[in-house]
């Protein structure tokens, strides 16, 4: 999965959106002008490709919010159950209302997926801190399954993040290298725990790993670690979702090697789809470093077609529906207490 620089694709992009290497694109703030930009930017990405791209963004709302006029406010995941008036009932109905809105919008212009909820826990790291839904593992799960369950509704599959867990390390992975030195039984019985009882009850489509190492349980970061991703996610909690590396590019990848040596790891310790962002000339070398006989893994093109969304309404469309106006109005009077 990979980036494209503007508003509209260059001739170099068109070129390299259309590699058979290439099965997914992430759209940013620089890609959104306007709704009908963004229309015709994604109308043109799908004619150019011969893969069924999956076109996805980071839209959790709150400060990661990629398109923002026109589109609606969707508060930070953290704010639900800060309102004091609200009951853990009230908090999940808004979590659901507000994770269908978030989805339903950006399907009505072609984007299959976007990378939420965090999962994570609001715990000392600063960079997750809002995003998550709150301090407590259980009202984490209660939360996220109800925006889950909005996503789902709206047609969109969901991408728990960021596996097995970001909230208790300090540094930002996007510029640093976190390493979280609990024990292994304090990590799995809470930050893991959060996705694993989401995981049974059968709502995560994918998972995106951490640039975290967690060396009570091995010395390489989650998102390249065979045992993270093959053994304890694959295997023991029996997962068969999609699993996208974070973004190779961030500091927190970049000690295990070059840019092609990265998503060669990656892949090679169970990511499914790996994502080389901001980062031209790096996405150039992956697509012509991997080696010509490297496997993917098994059932990952199966699991990758699942994300791409169904048929659904344009924005016009949408609009005029009950469940919108619903969800529109919720989103009024929770910025109006």
């Amino acid at each position: 999965m990979l980036d494209v620089s503007g508003f509209e694709l260059t001739h170099e992009e068109i070129d390299i959106l259309d590699h058979p290497l290439v099965g997914g694109l992430i759209l940013f703030s620089r890609n959104y002008h306007d709704q009908k930009q963004l229309s015709d930017l994604v109308r043109h990405i799908r004619s150019v490709t011969r893969n069924e791209l999956v076109i996805a963004t980071d839209h959790e709302g709150g400060r990661v919010q990629r398109f923002r006029e026109g589109f609606s406010k969707i508060p930070a995941m953290g704010s639900i159950s800060q309102n004091a008036n609200e009951t853990p009932y009230q908090s999940g109905y808004l979590s659901e209302q507000f994770g269908w809105l978030m989805a339903a919008e950006l399907l009505a212009f072609d984007i299959d997926i976007s990378f939420a909820p965090v999962l994570d826990i609001h715990g000392v790291s600063e960079v997750i801190g809002d995003r998550s839904f709150h301090q407590k593992p259980e009202i984490i799960v209660q939360l996220a399954s109800e925006f889950i369950k909005g996503m789902h509704r709206a047609g969109m599959a969901a991408t728990g993040k960021h596996f097995p867990g970001h909230g208790n390390v300090l540094e930002d992975s996007h510029i640093a290298m976190p390493v979280d030195k609990r024990s292994k039984e304090d990590i799995f019985a809470i930050d893991m725990a959060i996705f694993n009882a989401i995981h049974q009850q059968g709502l995560l489509d994918a998972v995106m790993p951490a640039h975290v190492i967690y060396p009570d349980v091995d010395d390489l970061p989650a998102g390249f670690s065979k045992k993270w991703i093959k053994h304890i996610l694959r295997q023991e909690l029996e997962f068969d979702g999609v699993v996208f590396s974070d973004d190779l590019s961030m500091q927190g990848a970049v000690q295990m090697g070059n840019i092609v040596e990265r998503a060669e790891l990656a892949i090679e310790a169970g990511c499914d789809m790996v994502l080389v962002c901001n980062d031209p000339k790096g996405t150039a070398k992956v697509i012509d470093g991997l080696p010509a006989n490297m496997t993917l893994q098994k059932g990952s093109l199966e699991r990758i077609k699942r994300l791409r969304k169904a048929t659904s309404l344009n924005l016009s469309q949408l609009k005029m529906t009950k469940d919108y106006q619903v969800a529109s109005r919720v989103l009024d009077q929770f910025y109006a207490i």
